[in-house]
């Protein structure tokens, strides 16, 4: 089983990849439950941004969670309350992209890193991607893997 639609964490090439070691690994009689965000041709770039931008705040502070995390564990600096979650369509691509955006100009210093990073104003850290299928798609790259 390879559900929750994590395949569409990667680019389609790294899909590909897990896709076949997956059937590299399948005997004669097994099966594959794959779990994959679908999108309609013309479905409505709103709905697709609300799901990754929803009113309570839970993927913001998910997305968020990334620069504490930085914070916590390598020493950087960053003051999180100067980042704002964004969540984008990228038509061409078919993906939710998931940003983190600088509000102001600012520095930040990861040590652990050694890392000196300045952001200008409105300037983002592009943190994830969540791709979505079409039938054609995704029955492209199951055919790729061998499994369509």
């Amino acid at each position: 089983m390879y559900i929750g639609s994590r395949i569409g964490n990667f680019s389609s090439e790294e899909s590909r990849t897990i896709l076949r070691n997956l059937r590299s690994e399948l005997r004669p009689g097994d099966a594959l439950l794959l779990g994959t965000d679908m999108v309609k041709d013309g479905k409505d770039e709103a709905t697709l941004v609300r799901a990754y931008d929803d009113s309570q705040g839970v993927t913001a502070a998910f997305n968020l969670n990334i620069l504490h995390r930085l914070n916590r564990e390598l020493g950087a600096n960053f003051d999180t309350g100067c980042f704002r979650h964004r969540a984008r369509w990228n038509r061409v691509e078919s993906r939710i992209e998931m940003h983190l955006e600088s509000t102001r100009d600012q520095c930040v210093n990861i040590p652990a890193a050694q890392l000196s990073l300045q952001f200008a104003a409105l300037e983002t850290i592009h943190t994830e991607n969540s791709y979505k299928f079409t039938r054609k798609t995704l029955g492209g790259l199951l055919e790729d893997a061998a499994l369509g």
